[in-house]
C-alpha cells in the first residue's frame, strides 16, 4: 500500500540537487535532469551525438555560480559515432559555442584527433531560476541565433562541420566565485588558454609555459571573468612566428622546396620582417570590427582589442609559408 501526502507518493523520485562546490564526473548523478543529444557516461558526464544540451539542478541558494566544463575529443569524435555509420572529421578545427541559460558564454576551438579544452563562466543569482535548473548547450558555430553572418562567412570551409559530434563532456564543476581574483598584468600564451581567455585549438601541455602555437590560423578571445586577467578594458596580444622545421612540412612538398621555405622564414626573422599579419577581428554577435589595431615591432605584431563582454572575438591570421603563427603573451590594461 502506498501512502500519500497531498499529490506526492512514496514512489515519487527525490531529486537531490548538486550542492556547490561540487565536481560532477559521471552521467548518473541525480542532479542531472535534462539531456538532449547527449549519451550519458559512467566515467564521463557524456558524449554528444551532435549539438545538444545538458541540465543540472543546483542548490545555489541565491548565490552566484562559477561553472567550469572540461571537453575533449578522441577517435570516436565523428559524425554518426552513435549509429556505427561514421563520417570522417573535416581537416579544420571544431568551432563550438557554449551557452547557458540561453546566453552565449564562451567559444572553443578543438583542433586534431585528441584535444582538450576548458570553459569557465559565471552565472549571476538572477540567472538561476527558483528550481535551480542550470542548462548548458554546446552548439556548432553554424547553429543557433545571435551569431553574425560575417563570422560564419569568415570560417566557412575552414572549420569542421558538425563540430560537436562525438565531443566528450568529461566534467562539470559548480562553485561560488572567489571574492577577488589576483592576477598578473601579463600571461604567456599557454596560460592565456588555460585561463580560458583565449582558445587556439585545445589546451597545450600544462606542465609547460611559454608561447602558444596557433596552427588553426585563428584564435578566439573570450569574455574574461570578473576581476580576472583580461577584464580591465583592453588586452594586447603579442604575436610572433616560429619557423616550421623542414621535416614537419607536409611530405607532398619537395624536400628542397621545404628547406628553401624554412630558410626564407629564417632570413625574414634575421631581417626583423617575420611578424604575422592580422587579417581581421570579428565580434561574434556584431561582425567585422573594422581595421585591427596593430603595431609591428621587428618580428612581433601587437594586436590590441577591447575586453569582450557580451560575446567572444574571432581573430583571423594570414598564413605564413614555412612557419606557424604564435601567441607569445597577453598584456592587460
Amino acid at each position: 500500500m502506498t501512502s500519500t501526502t497531498g499529490s506526492a507518493t512514496d514512489l515519487d523520485q527525490v531529486i537531490v540537487p548538486a550542492v556547490p562546490p561540487v565536481h560532477l564526473l559521471t552521467g548518473d548523478v541525480p542532479a542531472l535532469q535534462v539531456a538532449d543529444q547527449l549519451h550519458l557516461g559512467s566515467q564521463i558526464v557524456g558524449r554528444f551525438e551532435t549539438s545538444g544540451m545538458v541540465g543540472f539542478k543546483v542548490a545555489s541558494e541565491g548565490r552566484p555560480l562559477r561553472v567550469t566544463l572540461s571537453l575533449s575529443t578522441d577517435d570516436r569524435s565523428v559524425s554518426g559515432w552513435h549509429t556505427g555509420r561514421t563520417e570522417p572529421a573535416g581537416p579544420g578545427p571544431r568551432f563550438l559555442q557554449i551557452r547557458s541559460q540561453g546566453r552565449l558564454r564562451q567559444c572553443v576551438l578543438l583542433r586534431g584527433r585528441k584535444s582538450h579544452a576548458r570553459v569557465t563562466f559565471d552565472l549571476a543569482p538572477e540567472e538561476i531560476p527558483d528550481d535551480g535548473l542550470v542548462c548548458i548547450e554546446a552548439l556548432d558555430i553554424t547553429e543557433g541565433d545571435g551569431i553574425s553572418d560575417a563570422v560564419r562567412d569568415a570560417v566557412k570551409g575552414r572549420v569542421t562541420p558538425d563540430g560537436v559530434a562525438g565531443v566528450r563532456l568529461n566534467k562539470v564543476a559548480f562553485e561560488e566565485p572567489p571574492a577577488v581574483d589576483y592576477d598578473p598584468d601579463t600571461l604567456d600564451g599557454i596560460r592565456c588558454e588555460f585561463y580560458t581567455l583565449i582558445s587556439a585549438g585545445g589546451l597545450a601541455n600544462l606542465n609547460r609555459q611559454g608561447t602558444r602555437q596557433i596552427r588553426a590560423g585563428m584564435f578566439l578571445v573570450n569574455p574574461a571573468l570578473k576581476d580576472r586577467f583580461g577584464s580591465s578594458g583592453r588586452i594586447t596580444f603579442r604575436l610572433g612566428t616560429k619557423a616550421e622545421a623542414p621535416s614537419l612540412i607536409p611530405a607532398t612538398w619537395k624536400r628542397v622546396n621545404s628547406e628553401l621555405r624554412w630558410l626564407r622564414h629564417a632570413t625574414k626573422k634575421m631581417l626583423h620582417a617575420a611578424a604575422p599579419t592580422v587579417v581581421s577581428v570579428h565580434h561574434l554577435r556584431d561582425g567585422d570590427m573594422g581595421t585591427p589595431e596593430v603595431a609591428v615591432r621587428g618580428n612581433v605584431t601587437e594586436l590590441t582589442v577591447p575586453s569582450p563582454s557580451s560575446a567572444p572575438l574571432l581573430v583571423m591570421l594570414a598564413p605564413v609559408a614555412g612557419a606557424v603563427p604564435t601567441l607569445e603573451c597577453g598584456i592587460q590594461g
